[in-house]
């Protein structure tokens, strides 16, 4: 007697006439952290408010034509706009809406962005609103959806979906989107090479600052100074040990999301690539081209060698180990750039930045660089602590 067939899997499927699913979007994260650097390099230093005297709020809402303006200014505030109309665009098509719908909010929503921020530069001093800066805002918003709306329709946007599927586990977008903005912490000075956090000199400086008026000031100074500074120096083993970890977190952070053997592989040398393209950039904007590789001390090779030996070993490895390891060399890291001492050349970086040329994009790689270990851990936590298993065995 022949055994009864088997029973087909069910699969649920979408009623007739049912919109797709919304999916889960690397660029609606990157649409959402983009936009608040925007937010924050516009309004940057969020002090010094007031109302602008003998001016009604009828006068204010309408943007004038600016007398003088400069070259740089213009293409950065073209450029700037350029990926927020591609990401909008990109993460309303992720979300299931229309190609003309993902379209009109690509285009929309940056020019209306673009124009609270003039307007509310009206109380801010040193800052002057201007209709150039909105149109420049607006046409690079469009430009950047265009650009975007010319992938799409060239099909590489669902080639980038298959290849997303045949490389990552479900539900890695988010992740995705902290692998691509890591290299941008770079961009702002950090006292170890592939360091990323917040050292403790700059902790101090912030509260002193905050605390300076305040009536137990007297005490929180001798609090601090209780503390002491750290003019030591860091030893060529302990910065070799820190430029791996500082490379070995990021890879394990891959490797929670990608399926194991080569593909985890290859990521290895285009995590070392970028980090090196990215600290090398750096330097060759505070310092010139000429030293731009003056950042590469000799225990840096010796760190990166380290680091993508670690890394490799590692390809293998289930994905919630993966996360587990690199929780904690996410922890390790925050760690030793806490505790570093600072360094003339990291000062000099540092003065270049806040007071030089770099002004205008004062916010954008330091809160990275700052807040991306913690947010990748608190990514690492919650891979471990999900329910579904999904893509963690």
């Amino acid at each position: 007697m022949a055994p009864p067939p088997r029973a087909a899997a069910r699969i649920p499927r979408l009623p007739a006439g049912a919109p797709a699913r919304p999916r889960e979007s690397s660029a609606l994260t990157l649409a959402v952290v983009f936009t608040g650097l925007v937010i924050y390099a516009s309004l940057y230093p969020f002090s010094g408010w007031f109302w602008p005297a003998g001016q009604p709020l009828s006068a204010l809402l309408v943007l004038r034509w600016p007398r003088y303006h400069g070259g740089f200014d213009d293409w950065s505030n073209f450029v700037g706009y350029m990926p927020l109309g591609a990401l909008v665009y990109a993460s309303a098509l992720r979300l299931g809406r229309r190609p003309v719908v993902a379209g009109l909010v690509g285009l929309v929503f940056p020019s209306v962005l673009s124009w609270a921020m003039e307007f509310t530069q009206h109380f801010l001093p040193g800052r002057y609103s201007s209709l150039m800066d909105w149109a420049l805002n607006s046409l690079g918003a469009a430009a950047g959806l265009s650009l975007a709306v010319a992938i799409h329709s060239a099909g590489l946007g669902v080639r980038w979906s298959t290849l997303r599927e045949n490389w990552f586990v479900p539900h890695s977008g988010a992740t995705i989107a902290l692998l691509v903005l890591w290299p941008v912490g770079f961009l702002y000075p950090s006292t170890i090479p592939f360091g990323q956090g917040v050292s403790w000199e700059r902790v101090q400086e912030a509260a002193y600052d905050l605390l300076s008026d305040h009536p137990l000031a007297p005490w929180f100074g001798w609090f601090w100074a209780s503390l002491g500074e750290n003019t030591g120096t860091m030893s060529q083993a302990a910065e070799g040990f820190a430029v791996a970890i500082g490379l070995l977190g990021p890879c394990l952070l891959a490797f929670s999301i990608t399926r194991r053997g080569w593909r985890r592989a290859l990521l290895v040398p285009v995590a070392v690539a970028v980090g090196l393209a990215a600290n090398t950039l750096s330097a060759a904007l505070n310092f010139g081209p000429v030293h731009a590789l003056g950042w590469v001390t000799s225990t840096v090779p010796i760190g990166l060698a380290l680091g993508a030996l670690l890394a490799l070993a590692c390809v293998f490895i289930g994905e919630r180990p993966a996360a587990a390891l690199g929780l904690v060399a996410l922890c390790v890291n925050v760690a030793l750039v806490a505790q570093a001492p600072s360094d003339p050349y990291y000062a000099e970086s540092l003065q270049q930045w806040e007071q030089g040329r770099f002004i205008h994009f004062h916010g954008l790689a330091q809160w990275v660089g700052w807040l991306w270990p913690f947010a990748a851990g608190a990514t690492l936590f919650g891979r471990l602590v999900r329910s579904d298993g999904a893509g963690l065995a």
